[in-house]
């Protein structure tokens, strides 16, 4: 699919510089800005899969804790400036492409655990990156995270996921492609899944408006196909949060379509595992920043080697 005739470029999504990076996981682009003075513990950020993601969705925690250490916003494969060609999108494409990313900070900030955050289905690549290189981070922040709703744990056999092969093949048909992702995209369809994330009328205007034009750029519907064919998800993400021996703070809200963590309970209780509720939607930092904020920071205050 090609971008619609007269379609815009993509604008950067955060402000500080971005970078591009060629990786095992294909071509990744990363934004990053630091303050000035002495060295700190960097913050990784990765945003969320769904049919218009990227790196604009971490927009208020980017623009808060620059002022204050190190901040690296990814755009994940197939998402945002980042490589959108027709391959497979997989949880173990996207655990590579985290891999590259904390490799080029160590890079940059020598060896030191880092923290990082993740959104939504993001949440389980993070896991799975953090338990395949512990060394490498310091905590995890999880927001909204998937995988505790339902009454099924899954469990299943290491690296599996929860394809539809046959639904993928239909989402990537000649037929369907083009048109369906246009019509999954349209201003009203994505301002219409906004606001069941947020459980309300009052989304974020600039996500919105770039949301649309991130779709309309050349392969913007190969990931989301895959996301919606079920081939991101998972099969054994129960196994894998329960595996976690790193300092995990968990947050999600109350209202919207983001609201069934029954399954927490496998987790609730760990000394490592400190989960919180805010009375909000699946984006709390975006409806009550502060209170986000000075709740992860009194977390990472808590941490040794801070």
């Amino acid at each position: 699919m090609n971008p619609p005739l007269g379609a815009p470029p993509l604008p950067p999504a955060l402000p500080g510089e971005r970078r591009e990076l060629n990786s095992a996981a294909g071509r990744l682009s990363y934004y990053m800005q630091a303050p000035a003075g002495p060295p700190a513990r960097p913050l990784l950020l990765i945003h969320s899969i769904n049919a218009a993601a990227s790196a604009a969705e971490v927009r208020p925690l980017y623009t808060h804790f620059t002022a204050e250490r190190p901040v690296y916003a990814i755009d994940l494969p197939g998402y945002g400036f980042a490589e959108r060609s027709d391959r497979a999108y997989t949880p173990r494409l996207m655990t590579d492409a985290l891999h590259a990313m904390t490799a080029e900070i160590r890079d940059r900030h020598g060896t030191e655990p880092i923290d990082a955050m993740a959104l939504s289905l993001s949440c389980e690549f993070l896991a799975r990156a953090a338990l395949e290189q512990p060394a490498t981070y310091r905590s995890l922040a999880l927001v909204s995270p998937t995988g505790f709703s339902g009454r099924t744990l899954r469990r299943g056999p290491p690296g599996s996921t929860r394809a539809l092969p046959r639904l993928r093949r239909a989402f990537h048909s000649r037929l369907l492609d083009p048109r369906l992702f246009l019509l999954l995209t349209t201003p009203a369809v994505i301002a219409f899944f906004l606001r069941k994330t947020w459980g309300s009328r009052e989304i974020d205007a600039e996500l919105l408006a770039y949301d649309v034009l991130s779709t309309r750029q050349t392969g913007a519907q190969y990931a989301p196909f895959d996301f919606l064919s079920g081939g991101l998800f998972s099969g054994d993400v129960n196994a894998l949060y329960e595996r976690l021996t790193l300092p995990v703070w968990m947050v999600h809200g109350t209202r919207g379509d983001f609201v069934d963590y029954r399954l927490k309970k496998t987790v609730e209780g760990r000394p490592n595992w400190h989960i919180g509720v805010m009375p909000t939607g699946a984006l709390p930092y975006f409806e009550l920043p502060e209170r986000f904020v000075q709740d992860w920071q009194g977390f990472l205050d808590a941490l040794p080697g801070r």
